[in-house]
């Protein structure tokens, strides 16, 4: 478990899981679909195992009956096993390969798992030559199965063994199961779901748990714990990934560096709990307005937060510096120590890089730093562009002007 005093990011969605609980084993939308493409990922090379077990014990419960038992299995038996069971495993055996299970294996077991146990009950009840008791002991195995091998969620495999359950119901009234061996058999499986289903859900949890502890550390270490944005050694790091990217291909970026108008009067003003709570609704209306998922934000020192938008030509560059400035006015945080407005701005810099081959990540940054500065010379609460790095002249900038 994470220690208490671990202290998480302001906003971190991880954190707040954690401390809700998820009795439904669920999450939010894109915490959910994180979980999912991890832990499939992770139990691949498991369940692949698990269903060549299962492809072994098909074929070993066949030769049992013939051998052991002595029995000849029936017409239906045989066609049930061979175009029912064994179809099946060898599906989703072959759906267990790299390529496909991301996308294949899961909604294909989903179905061939109530498949599988429709199968086993029907085999049951045309077990006439042989004790159905006997028989339907394997049913418990499937009901075992499902939980805990195949890598399905508590509430798939949950589900699936429903329907087992209420296909034997079925098929025991419809032909007519002796009703002393129908109960016992009925009992035993609900006790089976019971005792299997339990465990299940309760692995389930602890690997959702792990998962969100991992990623609660993860936080704590790329995080800055005021604002939640990327610190400064975890942007560095994200940047340089995207930046050599932009490079392969080509393309374009763009850098902001921006800052609070005034700040310092803001702390002496209002005291540093306000000065605090100011700047994590500034980093988090920046966040929202540079609101693609491509786009990096992050706490570059201070007061002074930094984006870098790859992918982005410098019109698209330009509305998001507009939709960044307008969104700080729109939090309308009163700044009665300021020279320049009666609420909180902030001044920004915009560099807009034609093509990442050219430029590096260094560059654009002074750039933007440059033109940041001389957006406060130029009476703050505005954003600059720098124009591209092959206009430059003795290191003096062109500046165009952002519209207000």
């Amino acid at each position: 478990m994470i220690q208490t005093n671990v202290k998480a990011p302001a906003d971190s969605k991880v954190a707040s899981t954690i401390a809700g609980g998820f009795p439904w084993l669920k999450f939010e939308p894109e915490l959910e679909q994180q979980f999912r493409e991890e832990h499939y990922q992770n139990i691949r090379p498991r369940v692949r195992i698990a269903v060549a077990l299962a492809l072994l014990t098909v074929l070993g419960f066949a030769l049992m009956d013939r051998w052991v038992l002595g029995q000849v299995p029936t017409d239906v038996q045989e066609r049930l096993r061979f175009t029912v069971h064994l179809p099946i495993v060898i599906l989703c055996l072959v759906l267990t390969g790299r390529r496909f299970f991301p996308r294949y294996y899961l909604p294909a077991i989903s179905i061939g798992a109530p498949l599988f146990g429709i199968g086993s009950v029907m085999m049951v009840m045309d077990a006439a030559s042989m004790p159905q008791a006997l028989m339907a002991s394997r049913l418990v195995l499937v009901a075992f199965f499902f939980y805990f091998m195949l890598g399905l969620s508590f509430r798939t495999a949950l589900s699936s063994n429903l329907i087992v359950l209420g296909s034997f119901v079925l098929f025991a009234i419809t032909n007519r199961m002796p009703q002393g061996t129908g109960i016992y058999v009925f009992f035993t499986l609900i006790c089976a779901n019971l005792f299997a289903g339990a465990g299940c859900y309760a692995l389930e949890y602890a690997n959702r748990l792990n998962f969100l502890e991992r990623r609660l550390l993860n936080e704590v270490a790329t995080r800055d714990a005021l604002t939640g944005l990327l610190n400064r050694g975890a942007f560095e790091a994200t940047q340089l990934q995207a930046w050599s990217g932009a490079q392969r291909r080509g393309g374009s970026l763009a850098v902001m560096m921006l800052d609070i108008d005034h700040f310092k009067a803001y702390n002496d003003r209002y005291g540093h709990q306000a000065g605090d709570q100011c700047l994590r609704q500034v980093a988090q209306a920046v966040r929202r307005a540079a609101g693609r998922a491509t786009d990096i934000v992050g706490r570059y020192g201070g007061e002074e937060l930094i984006v870098l938008m790859p992918e982005i030509d410098e019109e698209q560059a330009s509305h998001v510096a507009e939709s960044v400035i307008a969104a700080v006015r729109a939090l309308c945080i009163a700044h009665a120590a300021s020279n320049t407005t009666t609420i909180v701005t902030v001044s920004m810099g915009l560099a807009w890089v034609r093509s990442a081959a050219a430029e590096v990540f260094e560059s654009a940054v002074r750039r933007a730093d440059m033109a940041l500065y001389e957006a406060k010379a130029a009476g703050r609460d505005r954003w600059l562009l720098a124009a591209d790095l092959q206009t430059q002249v003795d290191n003096v900038v062109p500046l165009i002007q952002g519209k207000r």
